[in-house]
């Protein structure tokens, strides 16, 4: 299924894969896709996924490339895989990419692998014939497809690795998608230097990975409002993000059911996921659920007029059981632009943006230190004036769009350059 926007480019000479397009929770991707285009690179975008539901971004707006659908799921369109199947066994670079993947399908026995292979086949079928190279934003999946694809066709690849995808993929399959000798990308960029450092140590060339921090776009974002706490008022508390393991929600609602009785207090939550039932069972189990609002997934100017509304903000991440941690949330750099002050916990690339007690409050994730420094800042107005500003500061002069944007153009221009080259 191909989605065509307000704007046809004549030539098409990049192909972006990502798991889902719009997707809410991934404003980073549609940030970059639109500075991508806005200076001149064309791109068609292809999506693993259908979006769940209609909701979107005016980022998302704001990119006019065309969209393909690869099937999500093959049993649901196999007349399109078997078509595809059939004209792209015929391409001399088939039966090596069939060797590929079935090496990784011994050493990975799902129906993913599968599933991978055969959105593959069927972006190699309908690929336009100008495409030159692709780019897959995250290492694992979408990279997956992009490899396949790009054997068939004898295309180089790059890659934007950012958290999952970095920390829960198995080590051989980094290794070989970082190895240029066996049909590894010719570049990849991440987004943290806690994942750069990771991904180093399976480069077979010194540099093949490089760091481009996404930044925020500033001139999206409103001025930060003058927040004051009056007397009497509640305290509004702010949570962004995905109700799953690594966001620590379980142990924040333990720690506002902690939080002393004379502090009158309101939390607000913003995001779906698939825990959203057993954390607002866990509300009700504690207590606190006539104190919490659920607003589930809402567009970008939504989440910050609740970032406009709140006194602090808190993102408790850690690293869940099976690996997975965030990187360097993108949240966190929204609340900073409208001096939120900042509760946050010292993972991963978080202490790459705040540090503690300068940029906001770093505390491990138990519901007694959370649940401590949520009192703390209540009752301290001009420390959370002192650290909303210094992280506005740490924003503003370090982690815009353009340096991390500029490195990204920069790697698929180059690409690109050598891609023209090899076909002429």
């Amino acid at each position: 299924m191909t989605v065509t926007a307000e704007t046809n480019h004549d030539c098409v000479r990049l192909g972006i894969i990502v798991k889902c397009w719009p997707r809410l929770s991934e404003t980073f991707i549609a940030q970059e896709l639109a500075g991508l285009e806005a200076n001149g690179i064309t791109f068609d975008i292809w999506s693993m996924r259908y979006p769940a539901n209609d909701k979107k971004h005016p980022l998302h707006d704001a990119v006019k490339a065309k969209i393909h659908y690869l099937p999500e799921y093959l049993h649901r369109e196999p007349l399109r895989v078997l078509q595809c199947w059939w004209r792209i066994r015929k391409q001399p670079n088939y039966p090596n990419a069939r060797r590929i993947w079935w090496q990784d399908y011994k050493r990975d026995l799902s129906r993913n692998r599968i599933r991978r292979f055969g959105q593959a086949l069927v972006m190699a079928h309908e690929l336009d014939s100008s495409v030159h190279a692709l780019y897959a934003h995250f290492l694992h999946t979408p990279s997956s497809v992009a490899r396949y694809t790009a054997i068939i066709h004898g295309l180089k690849w790059g890659f934007s690795a950012h958290a999952k995808d970095i920390w829960t993929s198995p080590d051989w399959e980094i290794h070989e998608k970082l190895d240029p000798e066996n049909h590894g990308a010719d570049f990849g960029v991440t987004c943290t230097a806690s994942g750069l450092n990771q991904l180093q140590q399976f480069e077979t060339r010194s540099d093949t990975v490089s760091l481009a921090y996404h930044g925020l776009d500033l001139t999206r974002f409103p001025q930060p409002p003058d927040r004051q706490l009056e007397k009497n008022e509640k305290f509004q508390i702010l949570s962004v993000g995905r109700l799953v393991e690594k966001k620590g929600f379980d142990r924040l609602l333990k720690a506002l059911a902690l939080l002393p009785n004379t502090l009158q207090w309101h939390w607000t939550h913003v995001g779906g996921g698939a825990l959203e039932t057993d954390l607002k069972s866990l509300a009700t189990q504690l207590g606190i659920a006539d104190q919490i609002s659920w607003k589930g997934e809402l567009p970008q100017p939504d989440v910050v007029r609740q970032m406009r509304l709140a006194h602090v903000f808190i993102l408790p991440s850690r690293i869940a059981d099976n690996g997975d941690r965030d990187g360097l949330p993108n949240v966190l750099m929204e609340a900073a632009s409208q001096k939120l002050p900042i509760i946050a916990t010292p993972i991963s690339a978080i202490p790459e943006f705040l540090t503690d007690r300068q940029h906001g409050l770093l505390v491990d994730d138990t519901p007694e230190l959370l649940a401590g420094a949520l009192t703390e800042l209540s009752g301290d107005h001009d420390l959370r004036r002192q650290l909303a500003d210094a992280a506005f500061e740490r924003l503003t002069g370090h982690f815009g769009v353009e340096i991390g944007l500029r490195c990204v153009e920069e790697k698929l221009r180059l690409m690109l350059q050598k891609a023209e080259t090899n076909k002429s």
